[in-house]
């Protein structure tokens, strides 16, 4: 059973769903309130996708309300760019917060009042040891810490370091403020974590207000708290960090006792979800923004034309479970396809054109013909397409000299054009290097939407698109961005980037209806894949994106298992 299917296995049993119900039965919690608390620091990513469906679900299935919460606590690094984003990608896929937004920085004088309160009560000191000393003092993973010489100064002494800390009188990292727990804790969180440092540096929402912020930390458990959340739902890297949160909501007069239940992340084949790693891929060029179809950012998947609902329905099917696992792309591509095969209109499209003259149609003659929008729902209706006498065909649907399984057009075989007639190629234009650059062909009057009224059957049915009619358009086509499935670790990562993760073909046509498709609404081009309208798209300059093949690898990976 390959990783894939154990987290879907698995995921049919939700312990945090388990949890919920049985704090509700037993009266320990009245109304469920859960939180979505990402960091305003870059964009969401698919990894985050799976905690905001979790925490809006939850508290959509048992009643109660979910948070969007901005723990803006880095004011270095966060943006108001950022800030935006979080709220489309959430709006974007479904979930509304309604009037409980709240941002981390909303708690900064009651999370520094509390901070003052652990200097009085002898839990917290002001440090002047530098960044690499305190590295140097917190020890190893086997090895304890030592004190740091300045652990032992007296509540009064704290106060005035910390308040002058506060005004502005010391240069950055010159001192923090540390909780005192235990430095020789096997616990590397517990041995006595920094919980404010000096940061002369504006705050998108606060301005020059403060020049000392808290850490991530200590503020993340605490807004829990003032915000009265109920189950607050992390990913397995903070499990480590729940004694800390715990010691926190102990010693200090919180209004409410959040319980924090951890789940595994989301890992995907051929993908890196580090933020920091996210970050190098954009500032170093190596695509063209967040929003790049080739990355795993909400944002990148919504300009490739994967649905929302494909993403909720893939959250749902890998399901929430206690063991780390990594899901094969594949099944990303898989469940987005199911819904776009039952939802997604069908189009036509020639990627790599080759002209047809049907010397036998009138010069100047055309007309419309019946298409289908799409074979598996009725209600979208038909559309019509226009015909002429010169035509566009994929270059692939040709051979000079077939082998005996082609049963596309060659010199004297006749195929369908799909929705059009029957034609047969008598002859083959080509160029002074001989490459063949037209085809002339014939075509059957009496066979009028695909069907021979005398019953002959062709074996080949093609697309093609009217070159008179036809809309030029830029494609991109799209592959992994990584060539290996466990991309390299650490710093380098980018020699694991595949080189041809983005093709781009000058030379397409499509059918006239394709300008009329909305930006992020999906089509299927026939027999090609699914297809998106770019937002590169300007008058005069239709830019599609590939969202995928119509070939489900998936499938084949299921039935080989």
């Amino acid at each position: 059973m390959s990783n894939t299917e154990a987290a879907i296995d698995e995921g049919a049993r939700d312990f945090i769903r388990n949890i919920i119900a049985s704090d509700l039965k037993d009266g320990r919690v009245e109304t469920v309130v859960t939180r979505f608390p990402p960091e305003p620091n870059g964009y969401l990513h698919i990894g985050h996708a799976k905690s905001i469906c979790l925490n809006f679900g939850v508290a959509q299935e048992f009643g109660g309300r979910c948070h969007l919460r901005l723990d803006d606590t880095n004011p270095t690094k966060e943006e108001q760019e950022y800030i935006e984003s979080i709220k489309e990608d959430v709006r974007w896929l479904g979930f509304d917060w309604g009037e409980h937004l709240y941002f981390a920085s909303d708690n900064f004088e009651q999370l520094y009042a509390w901070a003052e309160h652990l200097v009085k009560e002898g839990k917290a000191y002001v440090d002047d040891l530098s960044p690499e000393e305190i590295r140097e003092y917190r020890g190893t993973l086997t090895e304890p810490g030592r004190n740091s010489p300045h652990r032992d100064r007296t509540a009064e002494e704290n106060l005035d370091l910390f308040r002058r800390m506060r005004s502005g009188e010391f240069p950055d990292a010159s001192h923090v403020l540390r909780a005192k727990i235990d430095m020789s804790s096997g616990n590397i969180n517990l041995r006595d974590p920094i919980i404010y440092r000096i940061l002369h540096v504006a705050h998108p929402r606060t301005g020059g207000d403060w020049c000392i912020y808290p850490t991530y930390d200590f503020a993340h458990g605490q807004s829990d708290a003032i915000e009265h959340i109920t189950h607050s739902l992390c990913t397995l890297e903070f499990a480590d960090h729940r004694p800390l949160y715990d010691w926190f909501i102990e010693h200090l007069p919180v209004p409410s006792r959040p319980r924090q239940y951890e789940f595994s992340r989301l890992n995907l084949t051929h993908t890196v979800l580090s933020k920091r790693r996210l970050i190098q891929l954009v500032e170093g060029g190596h695509v063209r923004g967040w929003d790049d179809p080739r990355m795993p950012t909400i944002s990148g998947l919504r300009r490739r034309g994967i649905l929302a609902s494909a993403i909720r329905d893939f959250v749902q099917r890998v399901g929430i479970t206690k063991s780390d696992n990594v899901v094969e792309l594949a099944y990303l591509e898989h469940c987005a396809r199911d819904i776009m095969n039952k939802t997604a209109e069908r189009r036509m499209a020639v990627l790599n054109p080759l002209k047809v003259t049907i010397e036998n149609y009138p010069e100047d003659g055309s007309e419309e013909l019946e298409a289908i929008n799409n074979p598996n729902d009725e209600s979208a209706g038909t559309r019509l397409v226009p015909f002429s006498r010169k035509l566009y065909i994929e270059r692939e649907d040709f051979m000079e000299e077939p082998p005996r399984k082609f049963f596309r057009l060659a010199p004297g075989r006749e195929v369908r054009l799909r929705y059009a007639y029957f034609i047969t190629c008598t002859d083959v234009i080509k160029d002074d290097a001989g490459e063949v650059i037209e085809l002339i062909c014939t075509y059957d009057p009496e066979t009028r939407g695909g069907n021979a009224p005398d019953g002959r059957k062709v074996k080949g049915t093609i697309h093609w698109v009217s070159v008179p009619h036809a809309i030029p358009a830029e494609v991109r086509l799209y592959d992994t961005l990584f060539t290996d499935e466990e991309p390299p670790l650490g710093d380098g990562f980018l020699k694991g980037l595949n080189e041809n993760s983005l093709t781009v073909l000058d030379n397409c046509h499509v059918e006239p209806s394709v300008v009329d498709v909305k930006s992020g609404e999906p089509v299927q081009f026939e027999r090609l894949g699914y297809f998106a309208r770019d937002p590169d798209t300007t008058p005069g300059h239709l830019v599609l994106n590939r969202t995928m093949t119509l070939r489900d690898s998936w499938a084949k990976v299921k039935a080989k298992g």
